[in-house]
């Protein structure tokens, strides 16, 4: 390639040098980079590919009705350790069955209820990364300056809430713990998924992956967290997608991705000295949604079973004005 043609965007890269993040970090923002496709006054990313055709073609894969809940369940026996005040949800009962038969509810006529409040990192279990939500040199989605976007008043421009109505379509299932991992469908800690093993595991599948699909792909790693313990689930070594996978990531014009892992790509990371450099490119400059820590077993048990690896999925975050990240129970129907 000539010093001054452009990027082959088409072309998967070459693993990294492992001495040098910040100029991976460069040349793939400067590669991949989606800044101004939709309009300097953007909000949604990626999450602009997923239209109303693609929306029908989600909907018309529902055939048996059967559902499944993609969420963790959100309670003090979660993943979380602490790291950075991350903690599992702390769930309060303001009222209860006691005080309504106490009577002490102060209603007439022996009416009495329950009622309750749960204090939580919001993401501190399964749930998206927003726009808002990681920034590469003080730069946040778009170009924008980060700290006129994230203020202590939370994400004035690209908050989660703007994406609320738009996260339902076509969902893949990439099973790659179960295509190419061990006899329990799981892939061993620092295993770095590639544009490679994520196109192989679609073949394996017989689907296909493309512009406006909310692709989910499973390792296996929470199998083995419920299995074994916790552990360094949260932030510890664990499989994931590749740094090299990115143009995969911008090529497909998915709308959005989650994988079962805490971190969605590979940790350790690929680089020395380096702290998840897939986001640093992924989120501000490609725009695209990340979510982490699905529970993909039970849908992947039934993938395997009938061989059809597309679904209607709708997972809207919570509208929670100004956040940077939302808890959220996806539900995938086949």
């Amino acid at each position: 390639m000539a010093p001054h043609d452009p990027p082959d965007r088409t072309a998967p890269l070459d693993p990294p040098d492992r001495t040098d993040p910040e100029g991976a970090i460069a040349a793939a923002a400067k590669s991949f980079s989606n800044w101004g496709r939709w309009g300097a006054d953007d909000r949604l990313g990626t999450l602009n590919f997923l239209d109303e055709a693609k929306r029908r073609e989600g909907a018309a894969l529902v055939r048996r009705g059967v559902s499944f809940s993609l969420s963790q369940r959100f309670d003090m026996d979660g993943p979380q350790r602490g790291w950075r005040r991350r903690t599992n949800p702390v769930h309060t009962m303001l009222d209860t069955g006691t005080d309504a038969a106490l009577a002490n509810q102060g209603f007439p006529h022996g009416h009495g209820g329950s009622d309750d409040v749960i204090s939580m990192p919001l993401q501190c279990s399964t749930q998206w990364d927003g726009l808002g939500h990681i920034f590469d040199h003080g730069i946040a989605w778009n170009g924008r300056a980060a700290e006129q976007v994230v203020t202590s008043a939370g994400d004035q421009v690209t908050g989660i809430e703007h994406m609320a109505p738009h996260i339902a379509g076509r969902g893949v299932l990439l099973d790659v713990g179960r295509v190419l991992g061990d006899a329990d469908g799981e892939l061993p800690d620092g295993f770095a998924i590639t544009e490679e093993h994520l196109e192989r595991t679609a073949a394996a599948h017989g689907v296909r992956v493309g512009r406006g699909d909310l692709v989910t792909v499973r390792t296996g790693r929470l199998a083995r967290a419920r299995r074994e313990g916790w552990g360094e689930y949260a932030g510890g070594p664990a499989p994931g997608l590749s740094f090299t996978s990115v143009g995969w990531l911008h090529r497909t014009e998915i709308a959005a991705i989650a994988t079962d892992t805490w971190g969605f790509e590979v940790r350790p990371n690929e680089f020395e000295h380096a702290f998840q450099p897939l986001h640093q490119v992924a989120i501000p400059h490609i725009g695209l949604l990340i979510g982490e820590m699905w529970d993909l077993d039970g849908l992947a048990e039934d993938c395997a079973a009938d061989g059809e690896y597309a679904f209607w999925l709708t997972a809207a975050p919570l509208p929670i004005t100004g956040a940077v990240g939302s808890p959220v129970n996806p539900v995938a129907v086949k």
